[in-house]
């Protein structure tokens, strides 16, 4: 009568069925608990994952659930996807700085913001692959003249532009922008900020940000940033 204890009887099984990822939902039920109808569970199927997404809230909230831990373990993370081709880089190389967090190494001014991390493992789980052209432009020693940069201040690394999703570029205005700025809007702590808001509005594609500053910026990125005084994680949903 124990709902987790029950499911944890129920998983340890089935992930010793053969082929069980291959099965269609009700033949995996089937395969573990051996009932009378082996598609007992088909009608059941589709009314269980309306009550999911409902539960869930959507993108943002699974998105939320994706990215728990410390900030060594996403860096950590982040490396594989980077070794795997799914995140790039341009020049100056901003991931040498996940990679010295992965490393446990501390080089002074590369810091991400753990809010950071954790909306660049949003972005690459929501797309599978994304290029990122600035992090801590203070490591990179690229001041812009602006003191109040999130790129910048208090030690820098409290932003990140991404130039392509899904390996398509991004002007901040495009469907792909959009979705990353949809999913990520209930998850951003007060303060945060985005740029590319006249791109949007010259492509007839003004979003609504309520608790999100939006600035001008060029339209070749999406510019996302948290206050550089904040030092917490991402909303845990919406």
């Amino acid at each position: 009568m124990n709902p987790t204890v029950s499911a944890g009887f129920f998983f340890e099984r089935l992930v010793k069925v053969p082929n069980w990822e291959t099965l269609t939902p009700t033949a995996a039920a089937h395969a573990v608990q051996i009932n009378a109808d082996p598609d007992h569970y088909t009608p059941y199927y589709a009314p269980a994952g309306a009550v999911v997404a409902a539960l869930v809230g959507g993108d943002s909230a699974c998105a939320a659930s994706a990215v728990g831990g410390t900030a060594q373990q996403l860096a950590a993370a982040l490396v594989a996807k980077i070794d795997a081709g799914n995140i790039t880089g341009i020049a100056p190389d901003h991931l040498k700085e996940i990679r010295w967090i992965a490393a446990g190494e501390v080089h002074a001014n590369c810091g991400i913001n753990l809010a950071i991390l954790q909306v660049i493992t949003i972005a690459v789980s929501t797309f599978g692959s994304v290029g990122i052209s600035d992090i801590n432009r203070l490591c990179t020693n690229q001041y812009l003249g602006n003191p109040d940069s999130s790129h910048w201040a208090n030690g820098g690394g409290h932003a990140v532009d991404f130039y392509s999703l899904d390996r398509t570029p991004t002007t901040g205005a495009d469907t792909n922008a959009i979705k990353l700025l949809k999913t990520l809007l209930p998850l951003m702590p007060e303060g945060s900020a985005t740029g590319q808001v006249q791109c949007r509005a010259q492509a007839g594609t003004s979003l609504e940000l309520a608790g999100v500053r939006q600035f001008e910026d060029t339209c070749n990125h999406v510019h996302v940033q948290v206050d550089p005084a904040f030092t917490g994680s991402l909303k845990a949903g919406a």
